[in-house]
């Protein structure tokens, strides 16, 4: 009987819902996520949690196996892959509930996450729910992407960035899922280093799924520390977005190849430039529609929220957009122009830890 079995053999009744949470090296964030699971209301039938930790060196497997000791209801699985997309598969297959939600180490949920959850899918017929991720920082520097994060300037004016939207989106923060979904399209993608869920959920709608996003369904998300770790989180998603359509042959929204386009511009012109003076003037009206728009976005956003994030927020969405943008090109030489193998700088660490040079999960 394998470690699966056991744990599936061990406890009699079978949940409503189980709760995943892959992880790597989350010491700072991983006991408030999961004691804000555990503080949940209480589904019908239960509330099993299963974290999946990928081989953490920073003290995290200790805090979860103290947490473990003292819940029943929490089970400690191991990731020898240590990628987010191999994390939530060991746990899904492990998984005994109705529904599975995907959650985030990254993030605290509000009391009522669950029972919002369920509420909101039985209501839609929906396939996947999701809700209202307020990004919170606790430096300046994280203030402000949070900031970022929920103006449509950022990265398009997402459905899900939204925290106020109600109805069809074509993905969601973490999604909390009818079981039979992964019976009918299978896993995530474990060569998806990021954007899994997203290439999840363009799957999903592929075949006739629904997915549907509601403020009724809170949480809470910490970002990124720093300007260079933000570059490099959506370096990444840039990246990896090629190989998703690729795989899917088809794109959820047209805002996703827009950072790749404003870049390839931004390199392309200066050396058309050489050739022609028109190239050239095309380049600097370019840069300075997206300069005035920036400082623009960010003057409104430092008169509501304070003066002092004007001077930042450029840098922080030039961190967005450029980084996905440089991450969609590079995507592009190596997955359709080359056609090789991944390169290993876009699957590293993107969060600080005692060992950054491992494959993230988060």
């Amino acid at each position: 009987m394998n470690y699966n079995q056991t744990v599936r053999c061990s406890l009699v009744e079978v949940p409503s819902v189980t709760a995943i949470i892959p992880c790597r090296n989350e010491r700072e964030s991983i006991a408030q996520c999961v004691l804000s699971i555990l503080g949940q209301e209480m589904p019908n039938g239960g509330l099993e949690i299963i974290v999946v930790d990928g081989f953490s060196d920073d003290g995290t497997p200790a805090i979860l196996n103290k947490m473990a000791g003292e819940h029943p209801s929490l089970t400690v699985l191991v990731n020898p892959k240590r990628t987010m997309a191999a994390g939530v598969n060991i746990g899904i297959q492990a998984a005994r509930g109705r529904y599975i939600a995907i959650m985030g180490a990254h993030n605290r949920y509000a009391s009522d996450y669950f029972r919002q959850s369920v509420q909101v899918l039985e209501e839609t017929g929906a396939d996947n729910v999701g809700g209202s991720m307020v990004c919170e920082g606790r430096s300046y520097v994280q203030k402000a992407i949070a900031l970022a994060h929920h103006s449509g300037f950022a990265a398009g004016g997402g459905r899900w960035r939204n925290p106020n939207y109600e109805g069809p989106a074509e993905t969601v923060f973490g999604g909390v899922y009818r079981r039979e979904v992964f019976q009918q399209i299978g896993l995530l993608d474990e060569e998806l280093i990021r954007n899994q869920d997203d290439e999840f959920n363009l799957r999903l709608t592929q075949h006739g799924g629904r997915i549907w996003h509601s403020p009724r369904i809170r949480s809470w998300y910490t970002p990124r520390s720093s300007l260079k770790a933000l570059f490099q989180q959506h370096l990444q998603y840039g990246y990896w977005r090629v190989r998703v359509t690729q795989k899917r042959k088809a794109v959820a929204s047209l805002r996703q190849i827009i950072p790749g386009l404003f870049v390839f511009l931004l390199l392309a012109l200066p050396v058309a430039g050489l050739w022609s003076g028109l190239a050239g003037w095309a380049w600097i009206g370019l840069v300075a529609v997206y300069l005035f728009s920036s400082l623009s976005v960010s003057i409104m956003i430092g008169a509501r929220e304070g003066w002092r994030y004007v001077f930042i927020l450029p840098l922080v969405f030039a961190c967005y957009q450029l980084g996905y943008g440089a991450g969609w090109l590079r995507g592009v030489i190596d997955f359709t122009v080359l056609q090789g193998a991944s390169a290993e700088a876009y699957s590293n660490l993107t969060r600080s830890s005692p060992s950054s040079d491992k494959k993230d999960v988060a």
